[in-house]
């Protein structure tokens, strides 16, 4: 089964994609809502936040930006 995967705020969860009523085509705003919704925080918490989706598997990752320099 395809996962959502998240790290935030020095956790880590992961959800199937049903448990979040996600699907293979939810668009990453929808994501990021249904992620904040599960973890009690505000979506705006993820703004910045980089979704990357595993073609192979379904997995989606939920993961802070990459700082650099």
């Amino acid at each position: 089964m395809a996962q959502v995967h998240l790290r935030f705020e020095g956790q880590s969860w992961d959800w199937e994609l049903a448990e979040l009523d996600l699907g293979d085509l939810s668009s990453d705003a929808d994501v990021k809502t249904a992620v904040a919704g599960a973890v009690n925080a505000p979506v705006g918490k993820l703004t910045n936040f980089q979704i990357e989706r595993n073609a192979d598997t379904g997995d989606i990752t939920l993961r802070p930006q990459a700082v650099f320099g």
